[in-house]
């Protein structure tokens, strides 16, 4: 890849904005580091306090545009072409830059790219060979006073940098015990054990021991063996290949042995894995009724952190989406200016227009699969803005949003996954049908059992944070945004017409849900309840 013209750029280096916020982003030299998968980034000027660095190999993926919350935000005064972000593997947050011309973003979304398609298909000793130079590269930057020794507070840099979320006081814990000369910094030999601690896993090592034996070893007869334990019908011949390709020391490697390191290669591999890899893939029949499936679910989707104070954002959508799931919530309640939002009421969290978190499912619904997502409504808005929830549907969403039942399917029947491939259902009241009056609205009664499971969650939330919210200085009001309305009990036409095969009812007890089965009906309650529900049941 070192021929190419986009790595060869990325070698170089460009100027890249880092846009944040509505204030001037600042300017910062991005470069590819000579090891291929690392990117490093410092102040205009080159500082070395400023310098920071990230792994290509924990990039998920590159979104060109303006695609991405920060971006929409933030990104206004940047053309769409010289914009493009950095969506990262775990918590850490979306990077959105904007590059000085057309032709800088597009050699760095198409360098990236090659970049990670690359990595991921390394094999596992092509990847240990990249380690020593990107650990030495952290290991220079981390240590801020150039001193070559790491005080904790460095270390904690370096555990951010290789994308490790520690407990501190774990981390600390582990320092103490390395820091041999008891000065609070770590150097040589005292920082290659506190890496090395950090990769420990006793449970593999006890486990190499026990078919190992004391000259912890491990031949190829007794892998042969250990594997036969694992269910698998292994040959001698399938463990020397294993040997062949998992273990690092190449003495043992021909002498078909394995050292521990490469026992752990190889369980921490995709092949040492317990999920069959053919099951990665959809392997079941998807022609059954929608309510024969475990459905993937998300709760309290919009949140990024706590429920709260955390930050809500149209990103946790994407994100739930990408890892596969096919039913997200969004809770909507009173927003100014006509346009409803979603936040967790009640709460300090931020709160999102319910308009774009519709645009994000419709531009990432589908992308890692084909079949039916279902929004969950936990409605709390009023009339009008139910309305103008109905209209943002089924402006945005076009043809993805059922609206009607299947042709030629039986509207009291649930129709397959298969049948639903690409399409968006919507979860929520439903008006009693027929219903004549186009301008008519009904109240749908208020049981003690509907929204027992919201209401259990606030107990427990309630309970966790009254301390910190009684000397709080900001009240838990809603104010101005976030309210309910008084006629948020009712339903408005145009949001029931849009819910056709998930109506959500009170659950009416296990021996009326026996005697009257309504696939199309659905009720949500606590584990509590239905402990009770089976013990009322014997």
């Amino acid at each position: 890849l070192t021929e190419d013209e986009d790595i060869q750029r990325m070698l170089r280096g460009s100027l890249l904005r880092k846009i944040k916020s509505r204030r001037g982003p600042r300017e910062r030299l991005f470069r590819l580091q000579e090891d291929g998968a690392t990117i490093c980034f410092e102040g205009r000027f080159g500082r070395a306090r400023s310098q920071q660095s990230f792994s290509v190999m924990n990039i998920e993926g590159v979104r060109e545009g303006h695609q991405s919350e920060g971006l929409r935000k933030y990104g206004a005064d940047f053309p769409e072409r010289h914009c493009f972000t950095l969506v990262f593997k775990g918590k850490r947050k979306n990077l959105d830059l904007a590059a000085r011309c057309e032709e800088d973003a597009r050699h760095w979304v198409q360098g990236l790219t090659k970049l990670m398609g690359r990595l991921q298909a390394m094999s596992q000793p092509e990847k240990l060979d990249q380690y020593p130079f990107w650990i030495h590269g952290v290991l220079q930057r981390a240590d801020r006073n150039k001193d070559n020794k790491m005080s904790f507070r460095e270390v904690k840099s370096m555990l951010r940098m290789i994308n490790i979320d520690m407990d501190d006081v774990y981390a600390y814990k582990l320092f103490k015990e390395c820091d041999r000369s008891g000065d609070e910094r770590l150097e040589g030999r005292e920082l290659e054990e506190f890496c090395r601690r950090l990769l420990r896993r006793p449970e593999l090592e006890e486990l190499f021991g026990r078919y190992s034996g004391e000259d912890r070893v491990l031949s190829a007869e007794e892998l042969r063996d250990f594997l036969r334990d694992q269910g698998e019908d292994a040959s001698l011949r399938q463990a020397c290949a294993v040997i062949r390709t998992y273990e690092l020391n190449e003495k043992a490697r021909q002498q078909d042995l394995m050292m521990l390191d490469g026992f752990m290669m190889y369980l921490l591999s995709a092949a040492g894995d317990i999920l069959n890899q053919e099951h990665t893939k959809v392997h079941q029949d998807m022609s059954q009724p929608l309510c024969h499936y475990f459905i993937s679910s998300s709760h309290n989707t919009y949140l990024t952190r706590n429920q709260i104070g955390g930050t809500s954002s149209t990103e946790a959508y994407v994100r739930a989406l990408m890892a596969g799931c096919r039913c997200v919530e969004l809770d909507c309640w009173e927003g100014s200016d006509g346009e409803p939002i979603v936040y967790h009421g009640h709460t300090l969290t931020s709160k999102i227009l319910f308009r774009d978190v519709i645009e994000s499912i419709r531009d990432y619904a589908f992308k890692q699969s084909p079949y039916p997502v279902i929004l969950s409504l936990e409605n709390h808005c009023g009339l009008e803005q139910q309305a103008t929830m109905a209209r943002h549907m089924k402006a945005i969403l076009g043809d993805m949003l059922l609206t009607q039942p299947l042709e030629g399917q039986d509207p009291h029947d649930l129709p397959s996954p298969e049948q639903l491939k690409g399409k968006v259902l919507v979860k929520g009241k439903k008006l009693p049908e027929p219903w004549h009056e186009p301008c008519g609205v009904t109240s749908l009664p208020d049981p003690e059992e509907e929204e027992e499971e919201e209401e259990e969650e606030e107990e427990k939330l309630q309970e966790r944070s009254s301390r910190q919210v009684r000397d709080s200085p900001r009240a838990m009001v809603l104010g101005d945004h976030g309210v309910l309305a008084k006629d948020a009990s009712q339903v408005a036409p145009e949001l029931s017409a849009v819910v056709v095969y998930c109506q959500a009812v009170p659950f009416p007890g296990l021996p009326h849900a026996l005697r009257h089965p309504r696939p199309c009906e659905m009720s949500s309650f606590s584990e509590r309840k239905a402990r009770k529900l089976i013990k009322q049941a014997g």
